[in-house]
């Protein structure tokens, strides 16, 4: 079951902390890193976004997290909402159930969107994979301040 997440709460946040952190590193791994951004999160920064977080649950536990903000903006003049996935994780007890596919699948059906937009390191060829599965295309290469290489891809 997929529900919106109250991430202001506690245990909530503390929840959302541990799925992860138990995915990133291994992310982390995958990607040959050691100083990988996203483990650096806390408890309090999760509970105090204003991002909003979807879980997947499975017999009361949390297997899943994904993460979005829609931002309203201008282009040219014409006003269109983009849907960014801010983070997409899976615990590692439940990789290999298509969890992160419904996740996906459930913010793109249920959000109203001009266009969606999702980053990830340009060698992380499983979630390169799974966007592209998506929908979703590379419009961008980059390689931000912290110096892990990473892709934009977008859907319209």
């Amino acid at each position: 079951m997929i529900q919106l997440l109250n991430n202001s709460a506690s245990e909530v946040s503390l929840q959302i902390y541990r799925v992860f952190q138990s995915s990133y590193k291994i992310e982390a791994d995958l990607i040959g890193v050691e100083n990988f951004p996203p483990l650096s999160r806390t408890v309090e920064h999760i509970q105090a976004s204003t991002t909003e977080f979807y879980g997947f649950i499975i017999e009361g536990e949390l297997a899943g997290v994904i993460e979005i903000t829609l931002n309203e903006g201008a282009v040219e003049s014409i006003a269109k909402t983009t849907l960014e996935i801010d983070s997409l994780t899976v615990s590692p007890l439940y990789f290999k159930q298509g969890i992160a596919s419904r996740l996906i699948e459930f913010v793109l059906q249920n959000k109203a969107f001009e266009y969606a937009i999702v980053e990830t390191a340009a060698v992380n060829q499983p979630a390169i994979k799974l966007y592209k599965k998506h929908g979703f295309k590379v419009f961008k290469q980059f390689t931000p301040a912290h110096g892990i290489e990473k892709v934009a891809l977008k859907r319209s």
